[in-house]
């Protein structure tokens, strides 16, 4: 058990350290600080989408054993879209074991729950709503979010709090460069990721960042 540890907490800081390096599209990750095998997310709703101006907070909660067993995935943020703290059935969680590659990291999990949410196709702990409210429950999404308090202390500046001094900056830096000692990242996965029904495959994402 404590080998399978140090394998799942040496990848998990690899997987770190490369989401450090190269941003994801319109996703945030931080582990807990007290728990490197319990990550929370925020999404921000892209443009052109119901959710756009959303702010969607989830949590991958990881086995000892990863990367060689999937994550189990939750949505904690009312979107519309997903039942809140449910386990997601998708085939990157932990539903289904037997479509799960290792070679997958903590960016393609996420990559590929951002692009099934813009789908609509249902699997065990989505639900099915309008446009319309989806559109209201990304303009309700962050003042839910601000009465969590993991959310908080994660995710301050999506929170809208402009109190960060210098010493926190570092302690980010130092809390990146503690995680330098990463095992080599696997790559992402070559093909799309498929839920428990089987979707069309998902259009790449693009950020709204990037100009053409």
């Amino acid at each position: 058990m404590a080998m399978n540890l140090d394998t799942a907490t040496a990848r998990l800081r690899g997987d770190y350290m490369h989401i450090k390096r190269e941003p994801l599209p319109y996703i945030t990750a931080e582990p807990l600080p007290s728990n490197i095998l319990e990550w929370h997310y925020v999404i921000d709703g892209p443009k052109q989408s119901p959710y756009e101006g959303g702010c969607y907070h989830g949590k991958l909660v990881f086995p000892a054993d990863y990367p060689f067993r999937p994550p189990s995935i939750y949505m904690i943020t009312p979107s519309g879209r997903f039942k809140t703290n449910t386990r997601l059935c998708l085939s990157i969680s932990d539903f289904h074991p037997d479509t799960w590659n290792p070679a997958w990291s903590v960016a393609a999990i996420l990559t590929g729950l951002l692009s099934f949410m813009l789908e609509k196709s249902p699997t065990y702990g989505s639900i099915d709503t309008t446009d319309e409210e989806k559109r209201e429950f990304a303009k309700k999404s962050l003042s839910f979010n601000l009465k969590d308090k993991i959310f908080i202390e994660l995710f301050s500046d999506k929170a809208g709090v402009r109190h960060r001094t210098r010493t926190s900056k570092s302690k980010t830096h130092s809390k990146a460069k503690a995680l330098a000692s990463a095992a080599p990242r696997s790559s992402s996965p070559s093909q799309a990721l498929n839920t428990c029904q089987k979707t069309q495959p998902p259009q790449p994402l693009k950020s709204s960042r990037t100009k053409k």
